[in-house]
């Protein structure tokens, strides 16, 4: 099922525009939507690796890993939905789940596939929104899972050419 049409979304695969770690997030989350991906991820079967620091880990728990105090090291998940494509989550918040996705794994109607797929995956199970700005922080999301649609769709138009 295709969500998005490479055509119609390239521009927002431009690492050059958009950076090329654009930012991806679930907002309003909560230690137990952090939960259901940390089990979505072992259930899915995709190839994880969970490191604090330089050491890699077996992976704990959401709660575990969220009441770290602030100064301990960081923790990562690296996360291949598909052959080639690393999602890197940062277990920082509590309140918003956050990742990135490299825009150079993903070119092509195959790479727009892939991520819609994962994005549908994360944001069918949480029943919530997951969103992509481009990278460093900007608020205005350019795509995104729709929980109510069920597909992830275009939330701001692509510049014409």
């Amino acid at each position: 099922m295709t969500d998005l049409r490479w055509d119609e979304v390239r521009e927002f695969f431009d690492p050059d525009l958009m950076g090329a770690l654009p930012d991806l997030f679930v907002p309003d989350a909560t230690v137990e939507d952090w939960q259901t991906v940390l089990d979505l991820v072992k259930t899915r079967g995709w190839q994880w690796q969970y490191s604090q620091g330089d050491a890699v880990l077996p992976m704990p728990t959401a709660a575990e890993v969220l009441a770290r105090p602030p100064e301990a090291e960081t923790v990562s998940l690296r996360v291949w939905p598909a052959p080639g494509v690393l999602a890197i989550f940062r277990l920082m918040s509590e309140t918003e789940i956050d990742f990135d996705v490299d825009l150079r794994e993903l070119q092509g109607q195959a790479g727009i596939d892939t991520l819609c797929d994962f994005l549908r995956a994360i944001g069918s199970e949480l029943g919530k929104p997951v969103l992509m700005t481009p990278e460093g922080g900007s608020q205005d999301p350019v795509l995104g899972f729709d929980p109510v649609l069920s597909k992830v769709v275009l939330l701001e138009d692509p510049a014409p050419n």
